[in-house]
């Protein structure tokens, strides 16, 4: 192999890289923007832009060269990914759940597990098809929401749950589940 075809090598794989980095912060700005984080996500969005002109810059000096076009649209769609990958480990954020136990019984000791475990926990009467129900609402840091489903399926396989993304919270009692 000699050195053009070399320079090419490393220029799909800037481009590639540069592709998946600058998407992948986009994917957090759009994440921090949504929970109001507006200054992080400016910064972020400066860096975003930067990396991009950079791999836009490389495939725009030869547009004769479907390869680098094609490697653009491979990192871009990678960097989705990553993104969001990124976004889950990072668990940025409050999410709240509602959950409907399928009986009184099942309500109460799902209820204490949970405040035993560490989650605060308001319930509420409901009313379903099939009569009376308690609602259990809790409101957990999202890196908390996989240990909390967890806790529901031991006590109530059958239990109905929601779980929202939380744009704001103000007072109440909450922490993270403890393992």
């Amino acid at each position: 192999m000699n050195s053009v075809d070399i320079s090419w090598i490393w220029d799909y794989l800037f481009i590639f890289l540069a592709r998946v980095t600058d998407v992948s912060i986009g994917t957090l700005r759009l994440m921090l923007m949504v929970r109001g984080r507006r200054w992080l996500a400016s910064v972020l969005s400066f860096f975003e832009v930067g990396v991009w002109l950079l791999a836009l810059t490389r495939v725009l000096s030869n547009l004769d060269n479907p390869w680098k076009m094609l490697v653009y649209c491979l990192g871009f769609a990678t960097g989705v990914y990553v993104g969001q990958w990124i976004e889950e480990l990072l668990a940025l954020g409050v999410s709240s759940a509602q959950v409907i136990p399928r009986s009184a019984e099942a309500a109460q000791a799902l209820r204490d597990a949970l405040r035993q475990e560490g989650f605060g926990v308001t319930t509420l009467m409901g009313e379903g098809r099939q009569g009376p129900r308690m609602v259990l609402l809790v409101t957990s840091p999202r890196r908390g929401i996989p240990r909390l489903l967890e806790i529901i399926r031991r006590y109530d396989d059958h239990a109905f749950v929601t779980v929202i993304d939380t744009r704001a919270s103000l007072g109440g009692h909450m922490q993270l589940g403890r393992r």
